[in-house]
């Protein structure tokens, strides 16, 4: 039987997990998710893990944070005057807001918090920061 190597493309059932044993994402009940090793599709730890393995072939696995979504950066959360929100914008808690920079690029904000004058912004990716555990198994090897 043949085993995953890089360039092969792959399809995948996973559950991951938090440290808290939290479910954060799932393809049960969808179909599996595919990508091509090496293409840097999904996250590294995903990528390695799954390298070596065999048609249904299933695994756990230990993703720390470094090899997964990347530390919390503290430097990346921001508190904004409420003045300086466009009067058609009402930032809710938990909504993500879409905010050009004056060099064009467009950044993914969370509203984490609100208070009287300010608005708390995040923009580190939601998983940033969490070690994850991932069940896996190898559907196949796409030819």
């Amino acid at each position: 039987m043949s085993k995953v190597k890089n360039g092969d493309k792959v399809r995948i059932h996973y559950t991951g997990k938090l440290e808290n044993g939290k479910v954060f994402d799932s393809s049960d009940d969808i179909d599996p998710l595919e990508f091509k090793i090496g293409d840097e599709q999904v996250i590294v730890g995903l990528e390695d893990a799954v390298i070596g393995m065999e048609q249904n072939e299933k695994k756990t696995i230990k993703i720390p944070a470094e090899k997964a979504y990347g530390p919390y950066h503290d430097e990346l959360v921001v508190a904004v005057d409420k003045s300086k929100f466009p009067v058609q914008i009402t930032p809710r808690l938990g909504e993500k807001l879409k905010v050009q920079q004056p060099d064009g690029k467009i950044n993914i904000f969370t509203v984490i918090d609100i208070s009287e004058a300010k608005v708390t912004l995040d923009a580190n990716y939601p998983l940033a920061g969490e070690n994850l555990t991932l069940d896996i198994q190898l559907v196949d090897i796409v030819k």
